[in-house]
């Protein structure tokens, strides 16, 4: 049995390269690793998941990749979702969400029950923090 704060705290882990309240659970080279891109090229893992994560697939053109065991953004590419080249993210089929924003210095978990909405609600949710981080509107995701 887990509770969002224990989600939070592990992302918080990986944040901080692996520590945790002066504890180090792995080394700062594994979360670089993990959070790295590892598809060839020629791989589109993204396609086939496209229809269950939108503009959060994980394929090159949208300017994703995947690490080991979550997408990482590799460049800007052409999602409408903000975020910053580094980030690294995944989502439960249900709604659950996380991603952590090294550039940032962010963390954020998201426990909602909502499958026909998840991806309304991860949009929305990116869309209002990076408006409130850089002063600015959120815009309308479409």
């Amino acid at each position: 049995v887990s509770t969002a704060a224990d989600y939070l705290r592990f992302c918080q882990m990986l944040l901080n390269g692996g520590e945790l309240d002066g504890a180090r659970l792995l080394a700062p080279k594994t979360v670089a690793h993990m959070a790295s891109d590892h598809l060839p090229p020629d791989v589109r893992y993204g396609e086939t998941t496209r229809p269950r994560f939108g503009a959060l697939a994980p394929v090159p053109e949208m300017g994703y990749g995947f690490g080991l065991g979550f997408a990482v953004r590799t460049a800007q590419g052409r999602s409408p979702v903000p975020g910053s080249v580094g980030e690294f993210f995944w989502g439960g089929v249900t709604g659950t969400y996380f991603w952590i924003d090294p550039q940032e210095q962010m963390a954020v978990v998201l426990m909602l029950q909502a499958p026909d909405q998840r991806l309304h609600y991860r949009y929305l949710t990116r869309r209002l923090v990076y408006a409130a981080l850089t002063g600015s509107r959120a815009r309308r995701y479409r």
